[in-house]
């Protein structure tokens, strides 16, 4: 794990870790740390589901060379405004 990492990103981080699309966060946890800025970063400029979703499968597809379910990457877009909308927002409009 990087140093200095916020509660904002930890918590982004467990969320990734929860979904864990290629099955090795017990084992790796920074496994998806690829994601947290561009994730961190598209949350705070107001991106809506379709472009996380989109962002999601990108990954997925490109980067982890995963095929993913059609509504894999767009339930987990949701699921991470979800914790934006309703945690995000305050704790990590200050964090970097």
């Amino acid at each position: 794990m990087r140093s200095g990492i916020g509660v904002t990103e930890n918590r982004l981080r467990h969320l990734l870790n929860e979904w864990d699309p290629i099955g090795v966060a017990d084992d790796v946890q920074d496994e998806y740390d690829c994601m947290l800025v561009p994730l961190l970063r598209q949350l705070r400029d107001g991106a809506g589901q379709t472009e996380i979703g989109e962002f999601l499968r990108h990954e997925l597809e490109d980067h982890f060379d995963l095929t993913p379910l059609p509504s894999e990457p767009e339930t987990m877009a949701a699921r991470l405004l979800s914790w934006w909308t309703t945690a995000g927002q305050a704790e990590g409009s200050g964090c970097a």
